[in-house]
């Protein structure tokens, strides 16, 4: 009688390019199944959340003025846009871990103790520039914009456009955001050391000022709101680089081969 025998497995073995593309499709179906799962649980409530969405416009509007919909599925397909965005937000601490469970068995330890805060830092300030553009800079905005409009033109914004709008804000808020992360990789993979940060002050708040001019409505007051927290979260990266580990002229990810 034949016997089969069973080799062990060895946990360095390389897995094959088909091996990484199976499990790279099981990350991606476990982010999309939880992405669909939170909308289905949010439709209910879309009309609330766009409600929510539209708040700061709507406080900002003329009395007996309201916002309009051009075309005749907007009102059911806008909340619903606004809702899967919700989903997404709500979902993206998990979408990254799965991110990360995916790329941290190829990463050194040493890479580990760098990639995990900085995509935990990505995603606290994404949202801290959303609710910063959402609670201070969209009152301003649309206050100024209800402010100039000419005397006999109602302010009637549809609602499609209106999404469009609110969207690219939170997206170039969030984004913006993400400067200390930027400065951090940077300085942490030696591209540029603390002394070139702190020399590069200058062009850095002029920087600040062309994004807030190009990002936000032409008015002073809302470009100074992006502009001053992007020149503040530039500091507090330049900061954390000095306190842990200065300057670096080589790369971290060039360090003697460690352990996974």
């Amino acid at each position: 009688m034949s016997r089969v025998i069973v080799m062990p497995v060895d946990e360095n073995t390389e897995l094959t390019l088909i091996d990484h593309l199976l499990e790279l499709r099981r990350r991606v179906m476990w982010i999309l199944a939880i992405l669909l799962l939170c909308f289905a649980i949010m439709v209910p409530f879309a009309q609330k959340i766009y409600t929510f969405v539209a708040e700061p416009l709507m406080v900002n509007l003329p009395a007996g003025q309201h916002m309009i919909a051009t075309e005749v599925i907007a009102p059911f397909f806008v909340p619903l846009k606004v809702t899967m965005m919700a989903a997404f937000l709500l979902t993206l601490p998990h979408t990254l871990y799965q991110v990360w469970a995916f790329i941290a068995p190829g990463l050194y330890r040493h890479e580990k103790r760098l990639i995990l805060p900085l995509l935990i830092a990505s995603v606290f300030l994404f949202a801290l520039g959303m609710a910063f553009a959402y609670y201070l800079v969209f009152p301003v905005i649309f206050r100024f914009l209800t402010g100039i409009t000419p005397v006999g033109v109602s302010m009637a914004t549809d609602i499609d456009k209106y999404l469009s709008f609110i969207l690219g804000m939170f997206v170039a808020f969030g984004v913006t955001f993400e400067v200390p992360v930027l400065v951090i990789l940077l300085n942490r993979i030696g591209v540029v050391s603390v002394l070139q940060l702190k020399k590069a002050r200058p062009y850095v708040v002029v920087g600040a000022f062309v994004v807030a001019a190009v990002v936000t409505p032409p008015d002073i007051l809302s470009q100074t709101l992006l502009a001053i927290p992007l020149i503040l979260l530039y500091e507090i990266g330049v900061l954390v680089c000095r306190c842990v580990g200065g300057d670096r002229k080589k790369s971290s990810l060039s360090y003697p081969v460690q352990k996974r």
